[in-house]
């Protein structure tokens, strides 16, 4: 077991004061059987009244509301939690899902519904090209398959750092070759899509002691990942920017249909539209081991 310590500062600055509308924080750890939180902690700048909800996927959301003109935004949380993740996790899979293709319960199905439907446009079957290439025999071993589309992406995609917003679509990034780890997880998602999974966009951190892992600077950053449905195991977690499965490292914060629902602080401002004059974000992950009770 690993406790750590998840300090995640984002600053907007403005040319001018400007008035801010309400912002959407998503920064609480979602708590887990391997994640318990032990505190946390979120401060506004300039003074907001905080309110906190449960959206449609059960994150936990804060939504800030402000009163007075400001020309910075600062949004500070302070997170405490217990890790107890293993780094080679065994899958209960069903009998019904060993083997691919296999179908889900009309309840699941019912359930899962937008998260097992392609949502980037593929006209020309590309992308469900790209996936099927995976698909050795039929039948073939489900989780064998799952795991070769993660180890495959980054084998055809170079992992590249981007500081710019936005996410490339699947088609783009298996154009240009490269992509952030956002665009890395959309990729994976979409492609078992084509296949009839049900697949889900995760943003958190990464946490990385040994400095070692793709994707992060220093002890730990933010980081996207996915998670696949496959009956009797639950929620299976892939990480394909580092061709990793379960989450040893990973610190989910939210999960979502689409990676526009997971990010950590949304908002607007009114005022000039050359107010705007940049923004920083400040992520440090710090751990203590003690052993398991």
């Amino acid at each position: 077991m690993v406790t750590l310590r998840i300090r995640h500062r984002t600053t907007y600055r403005y040319g001018k004061p400007v008035g801010l509308r309400p912002h959407r924080l998503m920064l609480r750890p979602r708590e887990s059987r391997e994640l318990h939180l032990l505190s946390m902690e979120l401060t506004v700048e300039p003074h907001a009244v905080v309110t906190w909800a449960q959206d449609v996927a059960g994150n936990m959301v804060a939504t800030a509301t402000f009163q007075t003109r400001a020309d910075s935004l600062i949004v500070n949380s302070i997170a405490e939690l217990e890790l107890d993740a293993i780094p080679w996790p065994i899958f209960d899979v069903a009998a019904s899902a060993i083997f691919y293709p296999f179908r889900y319960s009309d309840d699941d199905w019912t359930d899962l519904g937008a998260l097992a439907i392609p949502q980037h446009p593929d006209p020309t079957g590309r992308l469900r090209e790209w996936a099927q290439a995976f698909v050795r025999s039929n039948p073939t071993d489900t989780l064998s398959l799952l795991k070769d589309i993660n180890a495959g992406v980054l084998t055809w995609i170079s992992y590249q750092s981007r500081d710019d917003e936005g996410t490339q679509s699947p088609m783009q990034t298996l154009e240009c070759g490269r992509g952030s780890c956002r665009d890395l997880a959309v990729l994976f998602i979409e492609a078992v899509r084509t296949l009839g999974f049900g697949a889900r966009i995760v943003s958190g951190y990464l946490h990385n002691p040994a400095q070692e892992i793709v994707g992060s600077e220093g002890a730990g950053t933010t980081h996207a990942w996915a998670e696949v449905y496959v009956p009797g195991a639950g929620w299976i977690t892939f990480d394909p920017t580092n061709r990793s499965v379960g989450g040893v490292n990973l610190i989910p914060v939210a999960v979502g249909r689409d990676i526009r629902q997971v990010t950590p602080v949304a908002g607007s401002f009114v005022g000039m539209s050359d107010a705007f004059d940049g923004m920083s974000v400040e992520v440090s992950v710090s751990s203590t081991f003690r052993p398991s009770e």
